[in-house]
Formats: C-alpha cells, structure tokens, sequence
C-alpha cells in the first residue's frame, strides 16, 4: 500500500504518539476500528486459537505479517528459531526495537530462498490471497518455503454469518462476481488512507479443496467461538 497506515500506527503507539484510532472502511458499507494496542498483546491476552496455533509452532518458524511481533516475540521467548516478516518497514522497525532478533521487510511472494519448519499467518494472515482465485497462487508460494514435514498454521473466518439468513437457514448474498468471502478494505488514520485494498476470508471447507488442489493437506485443528477456525496444511506425501 502506498501509505503505511499500518506502519505509522503501531509506531506512534510504540512512541507514546498514538492518539487517534485506525478506522476501517470495508466493502460491506461499515467502518469498524482497529484496536493499535491489541497488536501489542501478550500471550495471555491472545485468543484461544492464537495460543493453540504458538504452541503447535515447532523449528524455524517464518512469522508472516507480524505486525508489531508479538507473535515472534512469545516464540523466540521459548527458544524457537523465529523470523518476523511485513512488507511495512515502519512495523518491521519496531518488531527489532521490541527484541525481535531476525527480522524480513519483504511481501511475503516477493520473499524466497529459505526454508522453514513452520510458517504462521495469523490474524487471519491469509486473507493477504486477496482474491479466491489468486489462493493457488499463495499456498504454492508457501509450499515452496516449507522443508520436509513442515507445516503452515493460518487462522481464519467464515463470514456467512455477515449476510442476512432466511427462514430455512440459507442465506442472502448479493449477486456479484466472486466467493463470498472477498472483501475490499481501506485504512484511515490522521487523515491518511492507505489504498483499497483486497482481503480474504475463507471457509474451512474451501480452504481444504483449495489445499488438496495444491498438494497440501489440510487439518481442521480447533473451531473458535465465532466462525473461526485454525487449521494446519502439510505437503503431502
């Protein structure tokens, strides 16, 4: 995105700056508020999947769009060999700062040329698809990043429940081209907004087809409370 909305963000909450709130603007007509300071949580604070899916972390692990890092933080903290990835420099910046000891300002297709035990992308961390259809695309990215018997652990969230239902348990979704589950997002914060840009939420049934399609397993390993799931894919064998 042109502007790090992201970036500026969780550096002035890092500053002692921080003052104002990240708005969202989504294509489903409602604004909702990114909470800056959650991103600085740590482990008892995480939701019950996050937790799950740290303790299921295992080797050299590849913290795609870490955020602020706490994530990597928690891992490097037990001992794990950890690596935090964002294309935000500002993000990447203070990730090194917090103590975060191996750090990557790249786009994770743009990053190649290692290999990993386990790749990580929470918070929904596969929405950065973008697209259902530009999905094969990803997991064969990530596929190319894992060493033998790795494994990626991603969260995410069916959004049905974001439609209107009828009285027989279907639900209303308004005719337009593609899945669902793609959506469109702008940032705002002190004035600035990133570009749109494409998100992706994605059911566990569709993941798994998507999966399978690319050679990879895929495992349901905990449902949320909320529609979210994590799941973990291996290369099969």
């Amino acid at each position: 995105m042109a502007e790090d909305i992201l970036g500026d963000a969780i550096w002035d909450y890092h500053s002692g700056n921080y003052d104002q709130k990240v708005v969202i603007h989504s294509s489903l007509d409602e604004q909702d508020i990114l909470p800056i300071p959650y991103l600085f949580r740590d482990y008892k604070a995480m939701p019950v999947l996050e937790q799950k899916a740290l303790e299921l972390c295992k080797g050299s692990v590849l913290d795609i769009g870490c955020g602020a890092g706490s994530h990597s933080l928690y891992l490097q903290e037990k001992g794990l060999d950890v690596t935090a990835l964002d294309r935000s420099a500002k993000a990447i910046s203070i990730c090194s700062m917090r103590g975060v000891k191996k750090t990557v300002h790249e786009a994770i297709l743009d990053f190649s040329g290692t290999k990993f035990d386990t790749l990580l992308l929470l918070m929904n961390g596969i929405g950065l698809a973008g697209r259902l259809e530009d999905l094969d695309e990803v997991l064969v990215h990530l596929g190319s990043l894992l060493k033998a018997g790795g494994q990626i652990l991603l969260d995410s969230s069916d959004i049905i429940y974001m439609y209107e239902s009828d009285d027989d348990g279907g639900y209303w979704i308004p005719d337009a081209e593609g899945y669902y589950g793609e959506m469109t997002f702008q940032m705002e914060y002190k004035g600035n907004k990133s570009e749109t840009y494409n998100w992706l939420y994605i059911d566990y049934n569709t993941l798994q087809r998507a999966a399978n399609a690319n050679n990879l397993s895929c495992e349901l390993v905990s449902n949320g409370e909320h529609y979210d799931y994590l799941a973990r894919l291996c290369p099969l064998v």
